[in-house]
């Protein structure tokens, strides 16, 4: 038996389920294949959406027309803003969610959208034909044929679970492996690495004590994750609270001595983890000279016991791990319900991949997510919304949607990803945008709905709440022109904040710079005897209290804005030098042997893309400089003798 399907995804984790809807939502007749309809957007780790640089993605996301932050709003139950104290370029969104609702709201989205279809079977062999993906064959012996495919196979590839000497083939939380589809990937070229990530043990609620642990509620008055919802946080009410405890001396103790036993010290596990998520062992061997490490209880769901023990991630024996849980404040007379496991699979080299998530050599072909050596939902549903996209486009013969690292933080996650490479699980951090203060969460719709409409995923309602924002922001940058007078109400902002006052007029882009002052302080003032905005403009509440965010953030950052702004003008320069497709790197006189290599391998975009590929010097890129303006000269002389 086979069909006939425009596009395939491989996968339906948040890689997966984004490109799914994404290619389903342009047009595309979608068909997604995953190996459980249970896991279907798994929280396989911790319970949460958002987070430093995380919540960029997702915002991003949204933007674009994607899906995840539209899910994550409705199965909430913790809302917080992290870094709140510091500027607005690392100002970030987390939300606690619940794990089983988050999923059936994924599923039932999946399920509902029409162009679609949603079968539980297994990838086992891809069919490729003249360097161009023709079709993927299944373990239930069927054909399915498509014009393009995206591989969203998360953990899965050929997955081993590791708990002390006990060893599995397994995908996480109990899930089949996949185990076919690598041998069907290097048969096709594709270079693959072995990669190893883990996950924390959970807790029964009833066995703590939290009376040892700091509580850590959520936040009122957050904006959701979608700039299509409006509401301001989950009611404090309704939210869950989290715990805040830590590890002891003993538990320092405990794994020193059984540090022999831990699969990550002796050779027992082959696969590279995450650095910037280790183990609580290679935290303890790591850091020798700190005391205690923080441990985060947080709840999987209302309607679940479970806890998880966000620190504690590790591959230890469960005598070892259930001492080590005992000995953390609070959790003395803890049960566990699930022991953390770490779990090795297979990935490829994202070297091969063109900054569209296309392979190099197999036309019609993306990968996306945690095959391309990622970590995290966010990072894997930003890879799998661009994937479905760029799938998309292919298929009509149009050019990619290519973000550069001065457009968004995926620009910079997909960049890293195929110009420089990964040698261990990439996590997304906002130290790796280097625009990062004209890249921020606030601003995400005004730097890409525009995109999503052009190609098809922002619909009328988010564009017209779009068009409302960007009114209001034009409305409230030209009042933060104009000049407040003396007043008593003005004298008393000034003295509750302990802030000298002077009898003089005051500009409201002075008054808002200050750090004393917020835009909300200093707006009423601006807006005396003049009509509210609610009658100018026909008022939306949140499209208002976002477009008061994004003003207030442009005007107290707005030198460092315009000098960030001045670099990208240097940066879009070196983008726009495109090299070309059939460029001879060898032939390029001046070249290094490393550069030649790498460049042969990566065959950057463009001269900027090229500057980014480890192993090329600056001393490189003068060379191909001069090669391009030489060749240049030679094209213009050509045509001019023509």
């Amino acid at each position: 038996m086979s069909e006939l399907y425009d596009i395939i995804v491989i996968g339906a984790g948040h890689a997966g389920a984004e490109a799914a809807l994404a290619a389903a939502r342009m047009g595309l007749k979608t068909l997604v294949l995953t190996m459980s309809l249970d896991s279907v957007a798994f929280l396989a780790c911790n319970p949460n959406i958002g987070g430093t640089s995380k919540a960029q993605l997702v915002r991003e996301i949204d933007a674009l027309g994607g899906e995840i932050g539209r899910a994550a709003d409705k199965a909430v139950i913790q809302m917080r803003m992290l870094n709140g104290a510091k500027g607005a370029a690392v100002r970030s969104l987390r939300g606690q969610v619940d794990k089983a609702l988050y999923h059936r709201i994924i599923k039932k989205t999946l399920e509902e959208q029409s162009g679609l279809t949603l079968k539980q079977d297994e990838a086992v062999e891809l069919i490729v034909g003249d360097g161009a993906f023709k079709g993927v064959k299944t373990a239930l012996g069927l054909i399915y044929y498509g014009g393009a495919a995206v591989i969203a196979s998360g953990v899965y590839l050929e997955s081993r679970v590791i708990i002390g000497e006990y060893s599995k083939q397994s995908g996480p939380s109990g899930f089949f492996p996949a185990n076919g589809l690598s041998r069907s990937l290097s048969q096709n070229g594709i270079e693959l690495r072995r990669f190893k990530t883990g996950t924390p043990p959970r807790v029964h609620r009833r066995s703590i004590d939290f009376s040892k642990m700091q509580i850590q509620e959520g936040e009122r008055g957050i904006c959701s994750f979608s700039f299509l919802n409006d509401f301001y946080g989950v009611p404090e009410s309704e939210q869950a609270p989290c715990y805040l405890t830590y590890t002891t001396r003993e538990t320092a103790e405990i794994i020193r001595e059984n540090i022999a036993r831990s699969p990550m010290y002796n050779g027992s596990i082959e696969g590279i983890g995450p650095r910037y998520c280790p183990s609580i062992e290679d935290k303890i061997m790591r850091f020798k000279d700190k005391e205690r490490h923080q441990i985060f209880i947080e709840p999987e769901g209302l309607e679940t016991d479970e806890m998880y023990v966000q620190g504690v991630s590790s591959s230890l024996p469960t005598d070892v791990q259930i001492r080590v849980v005992h000995s953390i404040e609070g959790l003395e007379k803890a049960e566990i319900m699930r022991f953390a496991y770490a779990i090795e699979y297979d990935c490829i080299n994202s070297e091969q991949l063109y900054p569209s998530l296309q392979v190099k050599h197999i036309r019609g072909l993306f990968t996306a997510g945690q095959i391309n050596g990622t970590s995290g939902y966010e990072e894997a549903a930003a890879q799998g919304l661009m994937a479905g996209i760029n799938a998309a486009l292919y298929l009509r013969g149009l050019d990619p949607l290519i973000l550069n690292r001065n457009e968004a933080y995926i620009g910079v996650l997909i960049d890293d990803l195929t110009s420089k490479g990964t040698c261990e699980p990439y996590r997304m951090m906002t130290a790796r945008a280097e625009y990062r203060l004209t890249l921020r969460q606030d601003n995400a719709d005004t730097r890409l709905t525009e995109k999503g409409r052009e190609v098809g995923l922002v619909g009328d309602l988010r564009y017209g709440k779009y068009l409302k924002k960007r009114e209001y922001l034009k409305y409230i940058l030209e009042k933060a022109e104009k000049t407040v007078g003396p007043s008593a109400g003005l004298q008393e902002l000034f003295k509750n904040r302990g802030v000298e006052y002077s009898k003089r007029g005051y500009t409201g882009i002075e008054l808002i710079k200050r750090p004393e002052f917020s835009i909300g302080d200093i707006l009423p003032f601006l807006d005396r005897g003049a009509e509210p905005p609610e009658k100018a403009l026909g008022y939306d509440r949140g499209s208002f209290a976002a477009a008061l965010a994004e003003a207030e953030a442009e005007i107290k950052y707005g030198g460092y804005i315009e000098k960030q702004r001045s670099d990208i003008k240097s940066f879009l320069k070196a983008e726009n030098a495109k090299l070309p497709k059939d460029l001879d790197y060898a032939s390029v006189k001046g070249l290094r042997l490393e550069a030649r290599s790498k460049l042969e391998r990566i065959r950057p975009l463009s001269l900027g893309q090229a500057a980014r590929v480890s192993g090329v010097s600056p001393a490189d890129i003068q060379v191909l400089m001069v090669y391009l303006s030489k060749r240049k000269e030679e094209t213009q002389g050509l045509k001019g003798s023509t």
